[in-house]
C-alpha cells in the first residue's frame, strides 16, 4: 500500500493559464484587523501555567541539546517510492520550516549510494597518488594540523527539482527543492595537500574516491581543485555528521553535490577524466535530441519561495511575510524579484542577512493578503548577470528528458482559503 503522505505529493495538475487572478498585484490591499472577542478573559494570560509553577529539567538532562518537543515535526523526510532501497536514496531538507541562511546540521538532506559509512577517525586514511612527485598518506591528525579555513557554501544535488522537468509533480517545497543545504564548513584547502605531494605538469584531473561501500568516485579538473576546493572535517562548528561524510569530505563550492565525495579516502592525479559511472551513465544532462552534455558541474542561479508553499499555507488574512532562499554556483546573489500574479508584475524582494559567494541568501516581501488567489514566483539574479529562467525557457534549450540541473522558476498557487499547491503556468 502506498504511503499516504507520499501519494499526496503526486499527480499535480498542470496549470494552463492564470484565470481568476485578474487584478492581483504585487502588494494586495490591506484588510482591517479582526477585533478580538473580549467577552471573557484568556486563561493563558490570567492563570498561572504549569511551566511557571514547577521546576524544569536541570543542566545535566541534555548533555547534547535537542530541539523543543513542540518542533518534532521539523525533520528530514523521504519519498519511499523514489528508489529501490533506503541505502541508495535521498531525504529532503524542510526548507519551509527554516529561516536565515544556515541549515541546522540535523536537517541537512542526505543522498547516499550505499548507506552511511561509520568510520573511526583514528582508522581513516587519505591517500594522494598518481601523477604526483611524492605519493602521500595522511591521517586525520595530520590534516587537522594543517592551515584551516572556514567557508559558508550551499550544497545542492544535481537532481534537485529533477522530477519537475515534465510538469508540476511533488506538492511541497521540501520535496521539489529540498535536496540542498547551506552550512559553514571548516577544513583545509585541497591545494595545501596537493602542494605537499607535488603535482606533475601532466596532471590535469583528479579522481576523488570515497570509503563507502559504493566506492563513490568523480573526476575533478585541476583548475577547480587549486582554486577553492577544501577538505572539510567540521560543519556548523562541530564535527561532520556521519551522514555528511564524517570524518572527511570534499567541498566543491558551487558545483553539483555528487562531486562532494564523502568519507574521502583517495585522490588520484591523472591526465584525463576517469569517465566514472557517476559522470557517464549518471549525472549527465540528456537533451531533447538524445545527446548528453557532460561535465555540467556548475549549479546555476536558482530561488524558491519557501513560505507560503504547499507545506506552509497562508493561515491569516492581513499582514503576512513571504520568505524564500536564492543561491548561485557562479557567484553571489545580487537580487531576487517576486511576482504574486504569475509573472505579470515583479517587485524586488528585501534581502536580509549576510550574502556570501556560492551561498544561500534569504529574501522577504512584507505584504497584506485579503484572500485573493495568488500565483507566487521568485526570480534570482547573480553577480555575473545571469537571470534565473522560466521553465519554458529552460525546456527550449534542454527539452524534458533530463533529471539534472533544473533551475526553472517555481510557481505556487495560493487559493482563497490559503491552501497552496505546486502548479505551472503555460
Amino acid at each position: 500500500m502506498r504511503d499516504k503522505s507520499a501519494a499526496d505529493f503526486l499527480d499535480r495538475r498542470r496549470f494552463l493559464g492564470t484565470a481568476g487572478l485578474a487584478g492581483a498585484g504585487a502588494v494586495l490591499a490591506a484588510m482591517p484587523a479582526v477585533a478580538g472577542e473580549a467577552a471573557k478573559p484568556d486563561p493563558l494570560i490570567t492563570e498561572v501555567q504549569d511551566w511557571s509553577r514547577y521546576l524544569g529539567d536541570g543542566v545535566d538532562k541534555r548533555p547534547y541539546g535537542s530541539p523543543s518537543k513542540f518542533e518534532k515535526h521539523v525533520i528530514r523526510r523521504d519519498v519511499p517510492w523514489l528508489t529501490a532501497s533506503a541505502e541508495s536514496s535521498v531525504n529532503f531538507t524542510p526548507l519551509h520550516e527554516l529561516d536565515g541562511i544556515i541549515t541546522p546540521s540535523g536537517l541537512c538532506f542526505e543522498r547516499h549510494h550505499s548507506g552511511v559509512a561509520e568510520i573511526n577517525p583514528a582508522d581513516h586514511r587519505l591517500m594522494i597518488n598518481g601523477l604526483v612527485e611524492k605519493p602521500l598518506v595522511f591521517t586525520m591528525e595530520d590534516i587537522r594540523r594543517m592551515p584551516r579555513v572556514n567557508r559558508i557554501h550551499f550544497l545542492e544535488c544535481a537532481a534537485n527539482s529533477g522530477m519537475e522537468w515534465r510538469g508540476a509533480q511533488l506538492n511541497g517545497c521540501q520535496f521539489t527543492h529540498g535536496m540542498i543545504h547551506n552550512v559553514m564548513y571548516t577544513g583545509v584547502p585541497l591545494k595545501v595537500l596537493l602542494d605537499e605531494a607535488g603535482l606533475k605538469p601532466s596532471a590535469k584531473w583528479l579522481m576523488l574516491e570515497g570509503a563507502d561501500a559504493a566506492g563513490m568516485n568523480r573526476s575533478l579538473p585541476i583548475e577547480k581543485a587549486l582554486n577553492d576546493v577544501m577538505l572539510a572535517f567540521a560543519m556548523n562548528g562541530e564535527a561532520l555528521r556521519p551522514e555528511q561524510g564524517y570524518p572527511l569530505r570534499a567541498v566543491i563550492p558551487g558545483w553539483e553535490g555528487n562531486l562532494w565525495v564523502k568519507w574521502l579516502r583517495r585522490i588520484e592525479a591523472g591526465d584525463q577524466p576517469w569517465q566514472t559511472r557517476e559522470e557517464t551513465s549518471k549525472y549527465t544532462d540528456l537533451l531533447a535530441d538524445g545527446r548528453s552534455r557532460k561535465h555540467t558541474f556548475i549549479m546555476d542561479a536558482k530561488s524558491v519561495v519557501t513560505n507560503p508553499s504547499p507545506q506552509a499555507p497562508l493561515k491569516h488574512r492581513g499582514r503576512n511575510v513571504l520568505s524564500g532562499v536564492a543561491w548561485s554556483g557562479r557567484g553571489s546573489v545580487k537580487r531576487v524579484d517576486v511576482s504574486m500574479d504569475g509573472g505579470r508584475n515583479w517587485q524586488t524582494a528585501r534581502m536580509d542577512g549576510p550574502v556570501f559567494d556560492k551561498s544561500m541568501a534569504r529574501f522577504y516581501v512584507d505584504f497584506d493578503w485579503n484572500g485573493q488567489e495568488l500565483m507566487i514566483q521568485s526570480r534570482a539574479m547573480d553577480s555575473t548577470g545571469y537571470v534565473q529562467p522560466s521553465k519554458d525557457e529552460l525546456r527550449k534549450v534542454r527539452g524534458v528528458n533530463s533529471i539534472y540541473h533544473n533551475n526553472g522558476i517555481q510557481t505556487w498557487l495560493v487559493r482563497s482559503g490559503g491552501e497552496t499547491e505546486n502548479v505551472e503556468i503555460g
